[in-house]
């Protein structure tokens, strides 16, 4: 049993409720996904499925909590993500939980559970699900937010980053999107970044000074993140930072000259970012994010990269891996913002209309035939008349009206009335469902 507050505690947050006379609104940081908004999230997912089907990608769910050491040991301490932004608490068992911040680690932890090693490689895996970060609450950025992400575990060649990344764009060029810059850059491995986090000491030693404090915290614990800072005072001092890709091994060089190839191939188009690192210690080599030309990276869209040791950080042997991962209210506010038309909710075909108390019963039955049949049918309110059922019809959208009272029932027949011209016939109701049939298209 959960145990029980105190009768004092309780009363004493009822008074204070009622004293403050709250009306309660979503937390800060939360939307809700209301009817209206429902064309766009229908049109987005409608995309993720089509796109994933075609590059042979298969859906994974994975819990919105997780064993918090998933995002310490995946994601990593240091990282703004981890150190500010994940939401973790202990649950009544004293287990450390998190709810998931990101995609990536829990896919993974999720393919080494589950044996996926023993398929052929590499397995690819997408999700959309919510992601929580206790983050300043911006333009399609909240703190529970809805995410599409891609995994490609088990190959190590750049091929498939090229793929990940067409993949990303033929969904956007999918959605109608426009404008959106691929920013791309590599930042090496195990073998060639000691070396350069070395070099990025050197450069920031006698500029901490300049840098915000957040920055000087990343110089001692993790100095790569300092090339992610969001601060203004922070970026002069970015801009002028050693570039990677001068430091990079001879493997991750080839690996980053084959994609860029590989790229060029297909024919998309990116520029090079060399202060590109992401926010997560997993990434290896090659980076990428899609930026819009509104707000620049701030506001990215979308990005991801390669992860070649974190299924190894989870307990795995050395695994590669590639994906990405955006943010899909991110995606609707540019929607909006280019005004990409997207297709509206199809009306109810039906509108069933009843006029008297003995006519309800039957109401609900005729519309519970129309949908068995296929076709969308929604039933009048109680107790309104028929005028004011048929605005209702008409505010829907209906395309007919069917119309119930005692002259109809004492026939057994059915009044349909065609909503776009005012038309209307007594008819029975198989009758009704073949005229519904041949003046609603698709059904």
């Amino acid at each position: 049993m959960f145990p029980i507050a105190p009768l004092s505690s309780m009363l004493r947050l009822i008074m204070a409720a009622k004293k403050a006379d709250r009306k309660f609104s979503a937390p800060r940081g939360t939307n809700d996904i209301l009817p209206q908004d429902e064309p766009y999230w229908r049109y987005v997912r409608g995309a993720v499925e089509r796109v994933c089907h075609l590059y042979g990608y298969g859906l994974i769910e994975t819990p919105a909590f997780e064993d918090a050491r998933v995002f310490l040991k995946g994601s990593g301490e240091g990282t703004d993500i981890v150190d500010k932004e994940m939401y973790s608490f202990r649950d009544r068992g004293g287990d450390l939980l998190a709810l998931r911040p990101e995609g990536t680690p829990n896919v993974c932890r999720a393919y080494l559970e589950h044996g996926m090693q023993a398929l052929p490689q590499p397995v690819r895996l997408y999700y959309i699900s919510p992601i929580f970060r206790y983050d300043r609450p911006q333009a399609g950025r909240y703190r529970q937010h809805w995410q599409f992400g891609v995994e490609a575990i088990g190959d190590a060649d750049a091929l498939i980053d090229a793929e990940v990344i067409e993949m990303l764009q033929t969904f956007y060029d999918a959605l109608g999107l426009s404008g959106l810059t691929l920013h791309l850059n590599s930042i090496g491995d195990a073998r060639c970044r000691p070396a350069y986090l070395e070099t990025l000491r050197r450069y920031y030693a006698d500029r901490l000074d300049s840098v915000c404090p957040d920055c000087r915290a990343r110089y001692e614990k993790n100095p790569l993140r300092l090339l992610d800072c969001k601060q203004d005072q922070c970026q002069p001092v970015i801009a002028g930072a050693p570039p990677f890709t001068e430091h990079l091994c001879e493997e991750c060089a080839a690996h980053f000259a084959a994609l860029r190839s590989y790229l060029e191939a297909r024919d998309i188009a990116y520029v090079l970012n060399p202060r590109l690192v992401r926010g997560l210690d997993y990434y290896t080599r090659a980076v990428f994010e899609y930026q819009p030309p509104e707000e620049g990276a701030q506001s990215t869209i979308g990005g991801g990269g390669r992860y070649d040791g974190l299924i190894e950080l989870l307990g795995g042997r050395p695994t590669p891996g590639t994906g990405f991962g955006t943010g899909i209210e991110r995606i609707i506010v540019n929607l909006r913002r280019q005004g990409v038309p997207v297709p509206a909710l199809p009306p109810p075909q039906v509108y069933v209309a009843h006029l008297s108390d003995a006519a309800r019963g039957p109401a609900l039955r005729l519309a519970a035939d129309l949908r068995a049949a296929g076709v969308s049918a929604v039933v009048g309110s109680a107790a309104r008349s028929l005028k004011s059922q048929m605005r209702h019809a008409d505010a829907l959208g209906a395309t007919y009206a069917a119309i119930l009272g005692d002259e109809e029932l004492a026939s057994g027949s059915v009044t349909l009335r065609d909503m776009r011209d005012g038309s209307q016939q007594r008819v029975t109701s198989s009758a009704a469902l073949d005229i519904i049939r041949r003046g609603v298209p698709g059904v």
